[in-house]
């Protein structure tokens, strides 16, 4: 058996490919095929976009361009700020001050003083440079024919003026178009001019402004300053408050002093410290207050007990050595005794003063700090009441030192502007002036041919891809999965009607290897291998499916399998004449019940296992009967007796036929004629299929012509089918 052509795998059962590139390489596939099929098309678009945008171009008047180059500084005028007259703009400005100075230059207030100096509004050259016609008349009542040519020659110029700053320069650039080159460099001379003309006048009229605005606010802020001063020194005498001047803290400014709030803070700084001593002497006093005075460090370590103590250690001592010698009663043991007891006393004494001492220092304190406390109350409140006076003194003199800061600042501008009076400085300045161009800028041949042929493309990429949109032939195998959603099983090649014979006749042609591919598939298209009872269908009639039914028929025939081929087609049925079959018996004998199977079935002359049955007599009303029980028992007496049974039935459009036969076959095969394929019929057909719930095993795709497709497809036409035909 022959090499056979599986049908494309369904994506779904495979994983998903993992490489970018294979899908752009489909991609390049799809618009080189696209290109090939179109070429004609595309390069007719490309060339008459290009024969059309040379013979425009040629046609154009040609243009001169002339350009006048402009520095500008960033420098700008201060009127209320500022020590200087001129200061440099910031970095965030400039930008905005240089496109401020271009619109200046677009304006039509400079383009009106550019028409005036050179009279241009008169003169009729510059309106033919410009391919236009001075006014000879005004269009509305009550308008002046001077001002009517004058605004239209501003909107001339306006129109073919062009003006431009390079980013991250400050240099413009002034250019005119016109259809005379001397008009042309003139004009862009006369605006760069005029520019550093008005930039002049702007800065002495922005200058007497200036002064006339200033004189009138100093005068104002004299007044307001003079009588804040007048209201604080009325209210600083009503309050009691002192003023006295502070070089280090104020400027120089004056400043209230206040003797209550002095007193307030060293009175409160005492009253803290008073706390504080009396907080130590208490727990000083606290510590002491229960023990025994001798049990006292502080008493201990006093100069006068330490002493006692060792004067009372030394009477005990010579105390005993007495009574070691004499009797309690002696004289000298009384008076040892005497004397120790005197010490005791002394050492007594001595340590409750000590003790008693504390005490004092804490009552002191406590009393102090009474003292002290209602000290800082007394000055507390009378410092409340100077501070209720102070706020609106502080009002008062906020206000006069606001007025005092705005006359100085006002008064040093003014000065300064007094003293740059009739200053002349500019900061625009011409750095190219225009000269006469020797070439016309426009029209560029080339670039016009350059334009056309981008657009040729662009035009002819629009009406490929619409006809591509709206083009629902099927130029390769992929498009029917893509177009229809049904696998493909045959690939049948295009071949004229009267080599279509001999071509099936020839067992190493590609239309009878291209048939037993199909065959192969559909051994493929079931899990039980080929179906029992196939049916071959079509949407339209001619898109040869009563061939490709026999021709399937004969292929299985030859595999060994016993094979009934019927010609269902019982409104123009072809088998008859395919096998020259002379008998008027067939299927509609079988089905109206007036012959049985055996009595209308037929033998093929060249295959043993084929036989066949036609579609003879021709009914009036087909669809009756195939709604009989007799297509029943005929299809199942047809599945007990052959391997295989193959109906070639009508097409589906317009007809009930197909519906009715379609519940008692195990598949339906679809033929399609790809040169005159058409998707709504096609999609409406396989709708009609739905419904009656066939089992749709594939497509085969009749006639085609691999030419029209990819080289995938050419292989498979051209390659495929004829490897080896040439060999003998």
């Amino acid at each position: 058996m022959t090499d056979t052509m599986l049908p494309p795998p369904n994506q779904d059962e495979y994983p998903e490919n993992d490489g970018f590139e294979v899908d752009i390489s489909d991609l390049v596939k799809k618009l080189i095929s696209i290109v090939r099929q179109n070429i004609l098309l595309i390069a007719g678009i490309v060339l008459g976009a290009i024969v059309v945008g040379g013979i425009l171009t040629l046609l154009i008047t040609p243009k001169y361009q002339a350009s006048s180059h402009i520095l500008i500084e960033n420098q700008a005028d201060q009127i209320i700020e500022g020590g200087d007259l001129q200061e440099a703009i910031t970095s965030n400005e400039v930008e905005r001050f240089l496109q401020t100075q271009l619109g200046i230059i677009k304006s039509r207030a400079l383009t009106a003083t550019v028409i005036e100096s050179a009279k241009l509004d008169t003169d009729p050259s510059f309106f033919e440079a410009f391919g236009s016609e001075m006014p000879v008349e005004v269009e509305e009542p009550g308008q002046k024919l001077d001002v009517v040519r004058k605004n239209a020659a501003i909107d001339l110029l306006l129109e073919n003026l062009y003006v431009a700053i390079p980013t991250d320069s400050r240099i413009a650039s002034v250019t005119v178009t016109s259809r005379n080159p001397e008009l042309s460099a003139k004009l862009a001379n006369v605006y760069a001019e005029r520019f550093i003309e008005y930039n002049l006048n702007q800065k002495y009229d922005s200058s007497s402004y200036a002064r006339k605005f200033l004189g009138d606010q100093l005068q104002e802020a004299r007044n307001k300053l003079t009588q804040s001063e007048e209201e604080l020194n009325r209210y600083a005498r009503f309050a009691g408050l002192i003023r006295i001047t502070d070089d280090e803290k104020n400027g120089g400014g004056q400043s209230t002093v206040s003797v209550t709030n002095s007193q307030l803070m060293q009175v409160n700084a005492a009253a803290a410290q008073a706390t504080a001593e009396r907080i130590a002497a208490q727990d000083r006093w606290r510590t002491i207050a229960n023990q025994p005075p001798l049990t006292l460090g502080v008493v201990n370590s006093n100069n006068a007990i330490m002493q006692l103590l060792a004067q009372k250690a030394t009477a005990e001592s010579e105390l005993a050595d007495e009574r070691s010698r004499h009797q309690d009663g002696f004289t000298t043991v009384k008076a040892k005794r005497a004397k120790i007891a005197e010490l005791d006393r002394r050492i007594d004494s001595i340590a409750n003063s000590i003790k008693q001492s504390a005490k004092l220092s804490y009552e002191a304190a406590v009393k102090q700090e009474e003292t002290l406390g209602q000290r800082v109350e007394e000055l507390r409140e009378e410092a409340l009441k100077e501070q209720d006076r102070g706020v609106q003194y502080s009002v008062l003199k906020r206000i006069a030192d606001t007025n005092r800061t705005l006359y100085e600042s006002l008064l040093s501008r003014y000065n300064q502007l007094n003293a740059s009076a009739g200053a002349s400085s500019n900061n625009i300045t011409i750095v190219d002036r225009a000269v006469v161009p020797l070439k016309p800028s426009s029209p560029n041949l080339l670039l016009n041919l350059f334009l056309a042929l981008v657009a040729g493309l662009g035009l002819a990429a629009a009406i490929v891809t619409l006809r591509e949109l709206l083009d629902d032939a099927i130029h390769s195998p992929t498009d029917v999965e893509k177009k229809l959603g049904l696998p493909l099983l045959g690939l049948i090649p295009k071949s004229s009607q009267n080599q279509i014979e001999t071509e099936l006749a020839n067992s190493r042609s590609s239309l009878s290897e291209a048939f037993r591919s199909l065959v192969t598939n559909l051994g493929y298209s079931t899990a039980n291998g080929l179906p029992e009872v196939l049916m071959i269908t079509s949407s339209g009639e001619g898109e040869g499916k009563s061939t490709t039914a026999s021709s399937i028929a004969m292929d299985i025939a030859r595999l060994g399998k016993r094979t009934l081929l019927v010609d269902a087609d019982m409104r123009r049925p072809t088998l008859h004449r395919i096998m020259d079959d002379r008998s008027q018996s067939g299927l509609t004998d079988i089905l109206t019940g007036q012959k049985t199977l055996s009595e209308v079935v037929h033998g093929s002359k060249s295959i043993d296992t084929l036989d066949y049955v036609s579609a003879l007599p021709i009914p009036p009303n087909p669809s009756i009967i195939l709604a009989g029980d007799n297509l029943t028992r005929f299809i199942q007496e047809a599945r007990s007796k052959y391997d295989v049974v193959v109906l070639d039935c009508p097409p589906l459009l317009g007809l009930s036929d197909v519906p009715l036969v379609v519940k008692h076959v195990d598949g339906v095969l679809f033929v399609i004629d790809a040169s005159s394929f058409h998707r709504g019929a096609v999609k409406s057909a396989m709708r009609r299929l739905s419904m009656s719930n066939a089992n749709m095993l594939g497509v085969v795709l009749n006639r085609f012509a691999p030419k029209s497709g990819s080289d995938e497809d050419a292989y498979y036409g051209y390659k495929y089918y004829n490897y080896g035909h040439d060999q003998g």
